[in-house]
């Protein structure tokens, strides 16, 4: 099982998508937490999920998980979607969004967040982190497709969004 993972609006359902138009076998976790919501954070305006029941309950598949919390699962490589914060912003605009919600999202994504986690968890020749800025997702599968069968090797660490941190706001 290959997870794709990444900040809201890093491209993950498109790239998903285009997999499954490829004949890839595709599950969008947002398809799968339903019965592990557990409450709402409305200050943060989200959904609570029961992450270690959906985790211990989940069925592992043969082909690719789709969603910002993939990295928890026990995948055999993980990919982390990124995108540069300024467009990630304006993507995530065009979605309707709201601002608080945007600048929280921009944050994460300019802090690693999600890399971060997925290097906590996960052996460095198991992780792929693929910059979606400016391409399509047919760049962005062929790319996955290929580091899912070991025909490009793990790779992270070269994207730096740190001059994107807005400091004191």
């Amino acid at each position: 099982m290959c997870g794709i993972t990444g900040t809201p609006g890093t491209g993950k359902s498109m790239v998903a998508d285009e997999l499954a138009r490829r004949g890839y076998n595709v599950v969008h976790l947002i398809d799968t937490v339903r019965p592990y919501i557990i409450g709402e954070d409305e200050d943060r305006d989200t959904q609570l999920v029961d992450v270690d029941k959906w985790v211990e309950e989940f069925i592992p598949i043969n082909g690719f998980v789709e969603g910002h919390f993939a990295h928890l699962l026990s995948c055999d490589r993980i990919v982390v979607l990124r995108c540069r914060p300024d467009e990630l912003k304006a993507r995530l605009n065009k979605r309707k969004y709201p601002s608080k919600k945007i600048k929280e999202n921009v944050e994460a994504e300019a802090l690693d967040v999600c890399l971060i986690e997925t290097v906590e968890m996960y052996d460095a020749s198991s992780i792929f982190e693929l910059d979606t800025t400016g391409h399509d997702p047919s760049f962005c599968a062929d790319m996955i497709d290929k580091f899912s069968k070991g025909k490009i090797p793990g790779e992270f660490g070269r994207i730096d969004w740190s001059e994107f941190i807005e400091v004191g706001a």
